[in-house]
């Protein structure tokens, strides 16, 4: 914290993690680039694994199936869907839901869909987090040379 405040920085995560560490401000050491761009991880878990569907009561209302892979993906995997004709015909990239009957559930920036398994390719296999990329906001002021 001393790091950032002494060189006018503003408070930010990235911003908080340069700053980490011994800089000799009488020497000269200064931080002297700054990011553009910083990746973001969101937990997002890896699904469920409670095999039956509770009614109100706490007693078993149906079912779920045994097995989390169905025609190769699981859910969680980043997927690009290329659906050729339809109300929802383009390109689209998200995480995808898996159903067994290979219908399954596409989120994508943009909403839902749901989009056949004969229409997916794998980009990254589920790890239990979602990642992007988000613009970091430059410092209000420039770092002093003190």
């Amino acid at each position: 914290m001393s790091n950032r405040t002494a060189t006018g920085l503003g408070k930010t995560h990235a911003l908080d993690a340069l700053s980490v560490g011994h800089l000799d401000h009488e020497g000269g050491d200064a931080i002297v680039r700054f990011p553009e761009r910083v990746l973001v991880a969101k937990a997002t878990g890896r699904g469920s694994y409670v095999r039956t569907t509770p009614a109100r009561y706490g007693f078993p209302r149906l079912r779920r199936s045994r097995t989390k892979q169905h025609f190769g993906y699981v859910t969680g995997d980043l997927v690009r869907a290329v659906v050729p004709s339809g109300k929802w015909a383009g390109t689209w990239t998200g995480r995808v839901s898996v159903r067994a009957r290979g219908q399954h559930s596409l989120t994508t920036p943009q909403g839902r869909l749901n989009v056949s398994h004969w229409n997916l390719r794998l980009l990254q296999r589920g790890d239990g987090y979602g990642y992007s990329a988000q613009r970091e906001a430059p410092p209000q002021t420039p770092p002093k040379n003190s």
